[in-house]
């Protein structure tokens, strides 16, 4: 037996996966509060001991961990323009597993540098202007940024005329210089960016989240968790040399503060009268929705809804939820034991579920042109993706999660929504995307057979 362990250092949970690769067998999982606050050996330790009671002792040949612990990475992207450079910046960001902050826009200022230093990001993102096009934005950014204290690494990934020029202004600060993130107008280069941003995350950052107490038994600490998700959800889709995937997916992963949407289809529009505005994203896209959770961020699902929507989804009185909603702001830990509280969690899901895809997802909207009637389509088309995928304590915990999963569906109530007519419902209930998408950085083929035998579809 050639055995693997999968660690996921989260900023709540660690959460450990054992693996055998000669026979593609998931040997167990575990889990143990995250202790990075005095040392995270601790929380692993005891993860450790959970899996060898339930699989009995086991010799790894090799460990890889992904981390969000201590709040994962944390960036902050300046750009040019919103809908351009700057939303180029930020999908770069998301795509490779980042948290966003902040986003700037045109020219920052004392006050945004002074926000800078307080938000005390991991990484600063500098971009704006296409290659050969504006300068004066990018090259004012960058001798404001001279100005923040807080020492954090600057990515520059702007108009290439100029970045000669900003590397130079910012050579007292620890300075990166990548492609441009979009060199043409609305078109799309993040892949180098991400890729440099995994990078100082691994040999920067993981220092300061105390995961360096942990090297004796990792062999490699590879991505931060939520790209770790993104490459499990490309290869369960796409598949590798060898092996299909299972086809288009919309990943969901609910979590207590924010709710990580995924999307692995072109997106582009398919009707022979419809016209694309904005920029063209990412076939691999994350979003996260920072104010969408089932505990931390309970008051964004209720404005996003309403109390009145969810009590109606739940079965409950709008004073019941009301009532509910409080203890659970003062009791963040609180697991459903009782079957009210579990229709509340219902209710919650769903609309958090709704809210979340439906933000990823694009728009399209019927317009009028000289040359008779036409669609105008925002952001991705999904209408054709063929699988959801849910994951996160809150769903893979719930009674009726593909009743919960079947909100990520395209309804009648919101028409200009660009989601799914049907799809197949999966359910990642052992947690184990993320220390897949880790497998799969040195073993793919391993990662998508144990995916697709693990992960429980339950159809359409």
């Amino acid at each position: 037996m050639k055995a693997v362990l999968l660690i996921d250092f989260g900023s709540t949970y660690t959460k450990i996966t054992a693996v055998d690769l000669d026979t593609c067998d998931l040997l167990g999982t575990a889990a143990s509060y995250t202790t990075v606050e005095s040392d995270i050996n601790h929380g692993l330790a005891h993860a450790l001991e959970i899996l060898e009671r339930k699989i009995g002792h086991v010799d790894f040949a090799e460990t890889y961990a992904c981390s969000s612990a201590a709040g994962g990475l944390k960036m902050i992207s300046i750009g040019l323009v919103p809908e351009l450079t700057v939303q180029a910046a930020k999908e770069a960001s998301l795509g490779a597993g980042a948290k966003i902050m902040k986003t700037y826009s045109y020219q920052i200022t004392k006050s945004d540098i002074r926000e800078i230093n307080e938000l005390e990001p991991d990484i600063i993102l500098l971009s704006g202007g296409t290659d050969g096009g504006n300068s004066e934005t990018i090259l004012h950014n960058a001798k404001k940024l001279r100005e923040v204290t807080w020492d954090a690494p600057i990515i520059i990934a702007g108009n290439r005329s100029c970045v000669d020029e900003c590397e130079e202004i910012l050579q007292e600060k620890q300075v990166f210089v990548c492609e441009n993130v979009m060199p043409e107008l609305g078109k799309l280069n993040i892949l180098p960016t991400q890729e440099l941003i995994r990078e100082i995350f691994l040999k920067k950052i993981v220092q300061g989240k105390g995961l360096t107490e942990a090297k004796d038994l990792v062999s490699d600490i590879i991505m931060p968790t939520p790209s770790a998700m993104l490459t499990a959800m490309e290869l369960l889709a796409d598949g590798c040399e060898g092996e299909s995937g299972i086809g288009n997916l919309i990943g969901v992963d609910l979590g207590g503060a924010t709710t990580d949407i995924y999307s692995i289809a072109d997106g582009s529009p398919t009707g022979a009268n419809t016209i694309f505005k904005g920029i063209q994203e990412p076939y691999a896209k994350r979003t996260v929705e920072g104010d969408i959770g089932m505990r931390y961020s309970i008051g964004g699902i209720l404005e996003a809804g309403g109390v009145q929507e969810i009590a109606k989804r739940a079965g409950l009185s709008v004073e019941k939820v009301n009532q509910m909603v409080k203890h659970l702001n003062d009791h963040k830990d609180l697991i459903p034991e009782d079957m009210e509280y579990e229709s509340l969690d219902y209710g919650l899901a769903a609309m958090a579920v709704e809210t979340a895809v439906h933000r990823h997802a694009g728009t399209i909207e019927q317009v009028y042109t000289p040359m008779g009637e036409a669609y105008l389509q925002t952001g991705k088309d999904l209408r054709s993706v063929e699988n959801v995928i849910v994951t996160g304590g809150a769903l893979i915990h719930a009674r009726e999660v593909t009743k919960i999963a079947s909100y990520a569906l395209y309804r009648k109530e919101h028409p200009e929504a660009l989601l799914p007519e049907k799809a197949n419902i999966w359910v990642d209930d052992k947690y184990i995307l993320a220390s897949m998408g880790l497998l799969s950085k040195v073993y793919p083929k391993a990662a998508l057979d144990i995916m697709k035998r693990e992960i429980t579809n339950y159809g359409n």
